[in-house]
């Protein structure tokens, strides 16, 4: 009888992680108030480094703003200039885009576009326009813009600063 109480134990265990990982994964884009402290820091670039900004082209969306990873930067519709309303599990699916120390190298954007935010937890974040940049966790190399108009309230954005409203012919991204 102790072998099965403690092999449901660990099968609890294991439903209730696998709830957890299945709840992060969610493309919810609420901005929830948990907090997980690992998901809630900036995605930042390596200790002491400057964050990048460059342009890529991006088929169906023309040149648009990257990191210095070449991964798709992205503006959220209830942000606000210079605040960033996405906090806890929003921050897990849509990583805040670090501002590094130092100023940013910029490749093609004009930098007086650029400026850094501080966000609620103290840490800094790169901004356009005013509004924070963030990634999208399942935009898993450089050029992917699986993010563009989730919940038609995520978009990416152009060289010129601005969002890009459109989508990408054949996107598939109904299901977001």
């Amino acid at each position: 009888m102790k072998r099965l109480s403690s092999a449901i134990g660990v099968v609890g265990v294991a439903v209730l992680g696998l709830a957890g990982l299945t709840a992060c994964g969610s493309d919810n884009s609420s901005s929830g108030s948990s907090s997980g402290s690992s998901s809630s820091a900036p995605a930042s670039p390596s200790a002491g480094a400057a964050a990048k900004l460059a342009t890529a082209s991006v088929t169906g969306l023309g040149n648009i703003v990257v990191d210095g990873n070449g991964r798709t930067v992205y503006v959220y519709d209830k942000d606000t200039a210079g605040k960033s309303n996405c906090e806890g599990g929003c921050l897990a699916k849509w990583p805040a885009v670090a501002a590094g120390d130092g100023t940013p190298q910029l490749t093609g954007i004009d930098a007086s576009l650029v400026s850094t935010i501080t966000r609620s937890d103290g840490s800094k974040q790169l901004a356009i326009n005013g509004l924070p940049l963030y990634l999208f966790a399942s935009d898993s190399q450089a050029g992917e813009a699986k993010g563009q108009a989730v919940g038609g309230i995520w978009w990416v954005v152009g060289a010129d600063g601005k969002k890009i409203t459109t989508q990408p012919a054949g996107s598939g991204n109904g299901g977001y």
